[in-house]
This record gives structure tokens, sequence and C-alpha cells, in this order.
């Protein structure tokens, strides 16, 4: 499908439709006939074969009990690991490098605890001034543990507009003092890629160990974190993933570093052919698994089974090609129909550099969310002034996208919003 025979008629939208290869898709999640939901990025919608897996991860408990651990449909003792080698291909990694466990922010206290070195002047993390807030406490926390002021310690690189980085402002900071760097792979306001690779190459120039977050990424774009030598990485499973509320986290750790101990250890990074052996010295998994840190929370694992089947036969290759162009289409309609009314497209134009949302700004974004979901289209408001829309490529259609953009139309037109207050509710 090409972008620029673009039309901003409903037939268009549809015959866009009629064309779309991941449609059948669609069928598989819980999808309210009344509502058009456009925020996969912050949190998926229920699949049926999510629901599945939960419920027969349910019925093991309630057949074996204590048993369900090593018996039943999804033996709980491995599920980590199994969870951990059906995500690898989303992150271009090995199975081994790969473990299904923990949360966001516990995964990255666990891998700054490990691969943190401070030694001599070479004792400061570099971040960045747009990064999501929970990563920024977690480097604080992590510098304060071990003496440092985050004030002198914690070096956040600056944009220059407020809504992108620029590779080379990164690149310029990686300098003799950084012992860390913590990265996002894309941002969560504007959608803008960095380019990990290059950031890679250029922070292994210089002897500094380099980890992101993919909590934005991973599900919507294609990575290749063994080829491109990433140290570690960590993200989330519920966006596009589709794992439910409080799913459990991933992480990525480069297979050079096994045998590293975990700076945060607990029995469930055992071997596990030792872990009941109870002994008092931890025997590290030799993979990923060793970065675990306790029991798994089975029932929060479980819908990730059926959500990753979905993913395996869709294939990641073909999500980021239908991601980028149902989002074009959405930029497109924006631009042909909302310029009268002073809305900003905050996301890259590049497709390179864009990832699986767009970002809209306006002055009077979060009233205008509110009337989007007063008229059934879930949007995603991020203060001060930004309304974040993610056409997810396996349950959201064109003529979605066209109702939404008709609908915010008429919002604008008829002045909809003024009857909502303009802040944030409490949760945006």
């Amino acid at each position: 499908m090409e972008t620029n025979s673009f039309q901003p008629t409903l037939d268009y939208a549809k015959q866009l439709d009629a064309l779309d290869n991941l449609s059948r898709f669609r069928e598989e999640f819980y999808v309210k006939p009344d509502s058009i939901y456009m925020d996969g990025n912050s949190l998926g919608l229920l699949s049926k074969r999510a629901e599945r897996t939960l419920l027969e991860s349910l019925a093991d408990w309630r057949e074996h009990g204590i048993d369900g651990w090593m018996q039943g449909t999804h033996p709980w003792f491995t599920l980590s690991e199994k969870l951990g080698e059906m995500s690898a291909g989303l992150v271009g990694a090995s199975p081994e490098e790969v473990i299904v466990t923990g949360s966001t922010t516990v995964n990255l206290h666990q891998l700054v605890a490990t691969f943190y070195e401070p030694q001599g002047e070479r004792s400061k993390i570099l971040a960045d001034e747009l990064t999501f807030p929970s990563d920024i406490y977690a480097l604080q926390s992590q510098l304060r543990s071990r003496g440092y002021d985050p004030d002198t310690h914690l070096i956040r690189v600056k944009s220059r507009d407020g809504r992108f980085l620029e590779e080379e402002d990164i690149i310029a900071a990686m300098t003799d003092d950084i012992a860390l760097i913590v990265l996002p792979t894309v941002l969560y306001r504007s959608g803008q890629i960095l380019d990990m690779k290059r950031l890679t190459e250029e922070a292994h120039k210089r002897g500094i160990l380099i980890g992101f977050d993919g909590c934005h990424s991973v599900g919507a774009i294609p990575h290749s974190f063994s080829e491109w030598d990433v140290d570690f990485a960590y993200w989330c499973n519920y966006k596009h993933l589709g794992g439910g509320p409080g799913s459990v986290g991933g992480l990525y750790v480069n297979r050079k570093h096994f045998g590293k101990n975990p700076g945060l250890a607990g029995w469930f990074g055992s071997r596990k052919d030792k872990q009941f052996d109870m002994e008092h010295t931890l025997t590290p998994a030799e993979s990923a698994g060793a970065y675990q840190i306790g029991t798994p929370h089975v029932l929060s694992l479980a819908p990730l089974l059926g959500a990753l089947e979905i993913f395996a036969e869709a294939g990641i290759a073909n999500i980021r090609q239908k991601s980028l162009h149902i989002n074009q289409y959405l930029i497109d309609l924006i631009e042909h129909e909302l310029g009268e009314f002073g809305f900003y497209i905050g996301s890259p134009r590049d497709d390179v550099r864009r990832g699986g949302h767009v970002s809209l700004e306006h002055p009077e974004a979060a009233r205008v969310c509110k009337s989007l979901k007063h008229n059934g289209i879930i949007p995603d408001f991020r203060a001060p002034n930004i309304i974040r829309l993610a056409p997810v490529a396996l349950y959201n259609s064109y003529t979605e996208v066209w109702e939404v953009v008709q609908k915010l139309k008429k919002i604008m037109a008829d002045k909809e919003y003024e009857q909502f207050k303009n802040e944030r509710e409490v949760v945006a």
C-alpha cells in the first residue's frame, strides 16, 4: 500500500482495510463495537488467546495445587524462561538472553545494580531529559545508594526543542566520566526512535556500557539487540504486546555478560537444578535467568502466552509495515482535515525515526481528550498539551482512523471540548 495515493474519503479508508493482510487478527481481540480504542501504546486490548491462557493457568492451580509448578498445561517453574524464548524474536536476541520477570522499574534497578561499576572519575550515569520519570527516579536512587549526588552524577542530555533528541548531542555527552548509559528506544511523548545501533557503537568505542528502555517499542518495531551488541534492555509487556494491566516485564542481557553476578540477588535467579538445594550460596543461572529476583507472578505471566502466539503468527515485520502505513494515513488525515484548528504533529515525519504512535499537540489537549472519550474514542493524554493516538496494527482499522479524525474535526468546529476542564484526570 502506498501513501502517495492518499485520499481523505471514507471509501479510500475502506479500500485500505480491504488490502490489509493483518485485518483477520482484529477478531482475536475484544473490540467494543461502540468505541474506538486508540490507546494501545498505554494498555493493549485483551485478546481472546491471552484470556484463554490466563484461564488455563487458573485451571492448573485449581487442578494441581502446588504441583502446578511442574505439571499442568503451563508449568510455572519454567514459565519465565518459556516466555523469554517466545519474546526473543521481537527484540532480536537468542532465547537465553531474554527473561520475562519483574517490572520495568524493578528490572532497571536490577540492571543498574549489576552493570553500574563506578571507578575513579568514571562514575556518572548518562540519561536524557525526555525519558519516562520512573527511569530517572530509579537512576537517582541507585546513585544515592552508592553515595553519589544525583545532581552531579546523573547527566541528562538536553533536547533542542522539547520533543526530540539528537544522537550527536548524546554522543557528545559520552565523556570520560560516564560509567553507564541508559536511554529509551522510543521517546514516550513524541514517539521518536533513537538510533540504537549507532549509539551502542559510540558508547563501546569509549568503553561505556549502554542499555535501553524498550517500553514504547517492543511489539511495535523490530529490534536487533544482539546484532547491535547492546549490553542490556528492559521493557513492559502491557502496551503493544497486550499482556494485561500489571503484566510482568521483560529483560535482555547480552550473552557476553553471562556469568556476571546479579546486583540484586534472589532465589529465582538460581540455576534451575540448584534452586531447591536451599544452599546459602547462590549458583546463578547461566543465562538472563540469573537476573530474576523473586517468585514469578504466574497469573500476570499467563496472558502473555496467548498474546505472544499472535505476534509469532502475524510477524513483527508485518506489524511494523502496517503500523507505519496507518500512522502515516493518520498524519495525512490530520493535515488535510484539521489544519484550521491549531494542532501540531509532534512526532517525527521520517518512518525510520517514528515509533508506533502519533503525538498531536494542542493548547486544549486535556479537554479535547475528554471530549473524545465522551464520543466513544479512547485517546491518551500527556501533560501539558499532548494527545497521543496509537492505531495498533493488530486490531485498529483504517476506517476507525478516518472516523477518529472526523469526530475530532466536529469536536473542534462545534467547540464541544469547552464543556470540559482543561486539566488531566488522576490517571491521564
